[in-house]
């Protein structure tokens, strides 16, 4: 395999420097969800943590890296996860976070953000939008911008859910990541390509936010002009060709997925795991939905990365119809 920009023995090394309660999170067998799916599932559980999501692995990396070189300050834009992340890795280390976010962030997301003692500054648009404003103040005042997924620790920080991964048994078939910047998928993409290279990596997309998986099929970036889906984690319109030149890489397949299919997710890992979940972790269990007879009698894993949903949105969402309609197969357009 061609080298991405993550390297396996930094990848080990961040582990070091994480705090314990991102690492080892649950893996396990979810039997209740395999009658409506058809294939052997496994959850790797990636909301136990004090930030309910995946980013912490990433934002300890870079964290710890930034005050052991002396700073003192730093900036990102966040549709919520990496921001509430990035100020809780922050805060344990005596750093100055200030978060950028669209005022149309999951409002839940952005109230946790203020209470972990991150400055929050709101700007009109979208992610894109808070991306800009981000790398302006980082300019104006000199600090540290941290960008998801363009900056390696982010990346590698990731990665470590892919050697937890690799060092399960039995191991799997295929494992279904959720996409969105690309830092989840292009880091444990790439340690299961290198450390078990037969399991197939595959990304998944909403319909309605599908510039990588666009970016992907074409292998030069692709972007568009607005996004239209409930995971705001993973709602990106320009994708970051170096992260691209990696996923292009690692990944064996990179599929878009329906808002009926989404919410369906969302529904089942209620249901039959007893998860409160955020659109983007649902979305492995909607590629399964959409695509059942290309998972069957085959042992999957997917990753649930977030669990920071709005009560009432979340509500809205799961009490709609029951989503048995996503048992046909998505449109050979969108995948």
């Amino acid at each position: 395999m061609h080298q991405t920009r993550l390297d396996t023995d930094r990848v080990r090394a961040a582990r070091r420097i994480m705090d314990p309660a991102f690492l080892d999170t649950p893996l396990y067998r979810c039997e209740a969800l395999e009658p409506g799916l058809g294939c052997a599932v496994s959850v790797k559980l990636e909301t136990a943590n004090p930030v309910r999501s995946f980013k912490g692995r990433g934002t300890e990396v870079v964290a710890s890296r930034l005050a052991d070189g002396g700073s003192r300050s730093a900036v990102c834009a966040s549709a919520g996860n990496l921001g509430q992340a990035l100020a809780w890795s922050g805060r344990g280390r005596g750093l100055d976070i200030t978060v950028v976010a669209s005022r149309s962030a999951t409002a839940a997301k952005l109230e946790r953000i203020r209470a972990l003692g991150a400055r929050l500054e709101l700007v009109d648009g979208d992610h894109e939008a808070a991306r800009e404003r981000a790398a302006a103040i980082a300019r104006r005042d000199g600090i540290r911008l941290v960008e998801d997924s363009l900056d390696i620790e982010t990346c590698e920080g990731a990665a470590t859910i892919g050697l937890e991964l690799v060092d399960a048994a039995p191991s799997f078939d295929a494992v279904l990541i959720a996409l969105g910047g690309g830092a989840l998928a292009t880091g444990v993409g790439h340690v299961v390509k290198a450390m078990a290279p037969g399991t197939e990596v595959i990304c998944v997309q909403p319909l309605g936010a599908p510039a990588m998986t666009r970016s992907w099929r074409r292998g030069s970036v692709v972007t568009t002009d607005t996004t239209d889906t409930i995971a705001d984690g993973v709602a990106g319109r320009r994708p970051i060709p170096a992260v691209l030149d990696d996923l292009l890489l690692v990944a064996d397949d990179a599929v878009l997925v329906r808002e009926p299919s989404i919410t369906a997710g969302m529904r089942m890992l209620l249901d039959h795991a007893g998860l409160v979940v955020e659109p983007s972790a649902a979305l492995g269990i909607a590629a399964i939905l959409e695509d059942r007879a290309r998972f069957a009698g085959r042992h999957v894993v997917t990753i649930v990365c977030g669990s920071n949903v709005d009560v009432d949105a979340y509500h809205r969402w799961v009490g709609g119809t029951d989503g048995r309609s996503t048992r046909v197969r998505n449109p050979k357009e969108s995948r």
